[in-house]
């Protein structure tokens, strides 16, 4: 893939928490319209290279950042890029789902009137949008003034990816969101992921490898900050160029 074909272009990223080097000089290129699934142990800092690409880690003191990450060709730690608007660009859903202390109705519209959006019709338009998107409308279009703290889990961290759906982003960053869920929930969430490569390009850390089997387009192993293999993921599921990237996803890792 070259860079006119990538959404994101990563080159040589480091990520500095003091002196500590968590990330050691990323390059890949991630296309559109693909499920990119992250994959390796704990400590990794499979979730520091996610949040390099909204620049959360910088809301931590004492974070510094060394290469270039371009977004359809910019590069977001240019001192012009706004991290607001990035973020707006690059949503993104945590492990635990965080419903606000509201309606579903006002969860879902809660950031897009922060922006400015105040037509009711276009909110009722981008509620029904966003739910069905995410696998959640037949659930609770009866019952959308009740409190988001009433639902399951599941429909809990739905209900969340619905909210970033609602911000109309270009990208999704998602950190293990299945790691509290049950089957049943997951296999949602990850139906919902299959659906919406069709819009967004979905950037998916997870701990289990054979849900990086199941969703993903491509994969990246990522070991003790470095990127050790990153391809197809068929490719890398049978046909692995490198021994640890084998002895993980055969679950031999120690």
């Amino acid at each position: 893939m070259n860079d006119a074909q990538a959404k994101l272009t990563v080159r040589g990223l480091k990520v500095f928490f003091g002196q500590f080097l968590a990330l050691r000089g990323v390059t890949m290129d991630i296309a559109a319209n693909e499920v990119l699934g992250i994959i390796g142990p704990a400590g990794s800092s499979k979730t520091t290279f996610l949040r390099a690409l909204n620049r959360l880690n910088e809301l931590t003191p004492g974070t510094r950042v060394e290469g270039t990450v371009l977004l359809d060709g910019e590069d977001i730690y240019h001192p012009a890029c706004d991290p607001v608007m990035l973020r707006k660009r690059a949503g993104m859903l945590f492990a635990l789902p965080v419903p606000l202390p509201m309606s579903i109705y006002d969860n879902i519209v809660y950031g897009v009137r922060l922006c400015g959006v105040r037509t009711r019709a276009r909110l009722d338009e981008l509620v029904e949008q966003s739910l069905k998107a995410a696998f959640l409308w037949d659930e609770v279009k009866d019952r959308l003034r009740t409190s988001a703290l009433r639902l399951s889990g599941g429909q809990q961290q739905r209900l969340c990816l619905a909210r970033v759906l609602a911000m109309e982003p270009e990208l999704i960053l998602l950190d293990e969101p299945c790691s509290g869920l049950d089957p049943i929930s997951t296999a949602r969430i990850e139906e919902a992921l299959t659906a919406l490569k069709a819009r967004y390009t979905i950037i998916l850390v997870t701990n289990n490898t054979k849900q990086a089997a199941r969703v993903a387009d491509r994969t990246a192993f990522f070991l003790m900050g470095e990127l050790i293999e990153y391809g197809p993921t068929n490719q890398l599921f049978t046909t692995p160029h490198d021994s640890r990237t084998d002895d993980y996803v055969t679950g031999r890792f120690g």
